[in-house]
């Protein structure tokens, strides 16, 4: 299930996200502290749906994890909605904030893997963050990082903004993907207490007994499976989290062979 960030007030959500610290002069005297804030507020929720999902977010169970009621948090956040937007936001701050956080000098093809795979860390840290659909984005300064990171390392490819912008969405979106089916396959273990490859085993079977002909009918298919089934592993990583490695280093190596295929016959056009 999906769930849409900006559905709450604009106006209150759009000033928290973008806040500055304040200016004026420091405290001098004694005075009693403010006896929550909205800070800890975003950390505690964060902390909930990192261990309940966002189907587990309520303010009640926010408010339990800070020892307090709901109605003590209204004072600070209007509602789960804005919550939501600085949440999403908030968890952003993990991720570096500027390019040279990564070894440029090994290339842009090096820079723009590791930042893939921090990126796909980081959802996995905090995979209720997928469920937030990137369609309307809560469009504040930790989110925009995450661009404003990959855009720096891509811009030294020299690639028009025009391209250089699709080219952005397709990295986020496979990176945003591939995350997506590792965090996917981690709760269908857990809620139906059945691993992956006990899934599948149990439905290969069936598949077998009630299309004996799948092979003639889906022949393609059938040799795409025979020839690139997997290896057994030797360690414990569930099967569909070792598709997905697979999938990521692969994947970006072709999608970046690509950026480079396009570089060059820009520079020879």
């Amino acid at each position: 299930m999906s769930v849409f960030a900006g559905q709450g007030d604009p106006a209150w959500s759009m000033a928290k996200l973008w806040r500055t610290p304040s200016t004026g002069p420091p405290r001098t005297g004694p005075g009693p502290r403010p006896a929550l804030s909205v800070d800890a507020i975003v950390q505690a929720a964060i902390e909930v749906a990192d261990r309940d999902g966002l189907m587990g977010l309520s303010m009640k169970a926010v408010a339990e994890r800070l020892g307090r009621t709901a109605m003590a948090l209204y004072t600070y956040v209007p509602g789960k909605n804005e919550l939501v937007d600085l949440m999403y936001d908030g968890a952003h701050a993990e991720l570096a904030d500027h390019y040279d956080h990564y070894d440029l000098g090994e290339g842009w093809r090096a820079a723009v893997t590791a930042w893939a795979r921090d990126l796909v860390a980081f959802y996995l840290r905090h995979p209720w963050v997928l469920q937030v659909s990137f369609a309307r984005p809560a469009l504040g300064p930790n989110e925009q990082r995450l661009v404003e990171t990959l855009v720096g390392i891509l811009r030294q490819t020299g690639l028009p903004a025009s391209v250089l912008r699709r080219v952005v969405s397709v990295l986020v979106y496979f990176v945003r993907g591939t995350a997506q089916t590792v965090a996917e396959s981690r709760l269908a273990a857990t809620a139906t207490g059945t691993s992956d490859l006990e899934w599948w085993a149990a439905r290969s079977a069936q598949l077998e007994r009630v299309a004996p002909d799948f092979a003639s009918r889906f022949p393609m298919s059938a040799w795409l499976a025979k020839e690139s089934a997997a290896q057994p592993a030797d360690d414990a990583t569930p099967y569909l989290e070792r598709e997905a490695e697979e999938t990521l280093t692969v994947g970006l190596a072709i999608l970046l062979d690509g950026v480079e295929a396009t570089v060059r016959a820009g520079k020879s056009g």
